[in-house]
């Protein structure tokens, strides 16, 4: 068994956070580079030029890339020979949030209703796996909820298909539009139950851009859908263009022989998201 503070666990994360909200992860500046290369119109060069320059400017002056500095979501995989000591993870990960989040904006509602906002942006979202080892994986992923507001869900009969989600993500990312911010990074969940495939959208989103999917027929599929989305012409910002989304990624659980649950949630262009294991 090995111990790991609690109080180490806040630190790492306000940490991660302030990262995520400043610095852009290296592997997608390197995709947005190369669609600078791939985009046909002029248009869409200034565009991606312009989110290039602003990852530039938003790291080296420690100012946020985008005003929506997004909810807090974080997913811990905790090995099951860790003891967690000195207080309760759940606080530990509100108060990473408190400090991280001193100098953003704060955009948490306490009630979906009454709208009142809670001044820290806490509560983050904490997601928690038990898994082998003697490790603690943390990843962050700051949300903004422009792209997460044009997320979609469906609950498809088995009959559907590969070809019924194809057909279903196409028709989220034209309903999206310039309403998710793009170049898109888009986020599929196949399978489980309703509660589950969109969880399984949500940890798509933290897979680095460049890493296919392992299993060939999920990689195939992610290469499909990459190409029928540049091909709808919604470019950079939805203002036309070759580069509507970066990448997709497909994440997948066994389900019930009656359905096909699948999920699509995206991330704009300002992909926050940052990780450390303990």
């Amino acid at each position: 068994m090995r111990t790991v503070s609690v109080k180490d666990v806040e630190d790492i994360l306000a940490h991660l956070m302030e990262e995520a909200a400043y610095r852009l992860p290296s592997d997608y500046l390197e995709a947005l580079a190369g669609a600078l290369e791939r985009e046909e119109s002029p248009r869409g060069r200034r565009i991606i030029s312009f989110l290039l320059e602003n990852a530039r400017l938003a790291e080296e002056e420690a100012i946020p890339t985008c005003q929506d500095t997004g909810m807090a979501i974080v997913f811990a995989e905790l090995g099951q020979e860790v003891h967690l000591a000195g207080g309760y993870l759940k606080d530990a990960v509100d108060e990473a949030v408190r400090k991280a989040f001193r100098p953003l904006r704060k955009s948490v509602v306490a009630d979906p209703l009454l709208r009142t906002n809670t001044g820290n942006n806490t509560p983050a979202i904490l997601h928690v796996d038990i898994v082998p080892g003697d490790r603690l994986r943390l990843q962050v992923l700051l949300k903004g909820f422009g792209a997460e507001l044009m997320s979609r869900l469906a609950m498809l009969p088995a009959t559907a298909g590969a070809e019924g989600v194809k057909a279903f993500v196409l028709e989220a990312v034209e309903k999206a539009g310039p309403n998710a911010c793009p170049p898109l990074i888009v986020g599929i969940g196949l399978g489980g139950s309703f509660d589950t495939v969109a969880l399984l959208a949500k940890k798509a989103l933290l897979r680095p851009l460049h890493t296919p999917q392992p299993k060939p027929h999920l990689a195939q599929l992610e290469k499909e859908l990459l190409q029928a989305i540049n091909d709808l012409g919604i470019g950079p910002q939805g203002l036309g263009g070759r580069i509507t989304a970066l990448a997709v990624h497909i994440e997948s659980y066994p389900t019930h022989l009656a359905a096909l649950p699948v999920a699509v949630n995206f991330n704009c262009s300002a992909p926050r998201r940052a990780e450390a294991v303990i």
